[in-house]
């Protein structure tokens, strides 16, 4: 199958996925991540009509997406990796979309990047669900708060929650967690489910998606930059 061909599948299932929640098509979009692809690989799939992408580094980011994003200027950029204080100027130039802010540092560089460049950008708080010692993320008990900080003392527009569940764990109660820290304080967006697990995500409320390998196949991490 041809990376279209398999975008299209995962098109489907995601279809699907609404239909057995009761939802309604469309609710869900697909964040196609593409990180350690290059523009060649990337280019079917926007053919195709995909415009929502996700990546995990900003180096890599910058060596491919100026381009493509001059190509074809509706296209909607997530940063969905770690982020680090000292590339947040870097990071909301390029970015639509910051997943991963977890730490008041990190809120802070990206709050006066946009404030300096004069540019929207739509801000997620990451959570560690399963408080994971090696995972980004805040922890579940400390979100109001820093939510509040986000929205109240930095004039972020935080949007969104994001989790990624432990590897070896049941992802529901992880994705059962986010949606109810996100109505405890009124976010409307879930960034939840990769490729094995986003139909299960979309059934606890998911509003969007980020699959990579079930579209793209397996990577060389090894021609990460940092």
């Amino acid at each position: 199958m041809t990376r279209v061909d398999q975008w299209n599948e995962v098109l489907s299932r995601i279809h699907m996925a609404e239909d057995g929640a009761a939802r309604a098509r469309g609710s869900v979009a697909l964040v196609a991540v593409s990180k350690t692809f290059d523009a060649d690989a990337i280019r079917p799939v926007i053919t195709a009509g995909q415009r929502v992408f996700g990546e995990n580094r900003v180096q890599e980011s910058q060596g491919k997406w100026p381009e493509l994003k001059a190509e074809t200027p509706d296209i909607t950029l997530h940063l969905i990796g770690p982020l680090q204080s000292n590339k947040a100027a870097d990071a909301v130039a390029l970015f639509d979309v910051i997943e991963t802010i977890d730490r008041e540092k990190i809120a802070r560089a990206v709050a006066a990047e946009i404030a300096r460049q004069g540019k929207p950008v739509r801000i997620y708080v990451q959570v560690n669900t399963g408080l994971e010692p090696q995972k980004a993320g805040i922890a579940p008990d400390e979100t109001a708060a820093f939510v509040a900080t986000c929205r109240d003392t930095l004039n972020l527009p935080v949007e969104g929650l994001m989790c990624i569940p432990p590897a070896d764990e049941n992802p529901g109660p992880h994705f059962a967690l986010l949606a109810k820290l996100a109505a405890e304080n009124d976010v409307e967006k879930l960034s939840m489910g990769m490729s094995g697990d986003f139909d299960v995500a979309i059934a606890f409320g998911a509003t969007s998606v980020r699959v990579g390998s079930a579209i793209f196949g397996l990577r060389d991490v090894a021609v990460q930059p940092a």
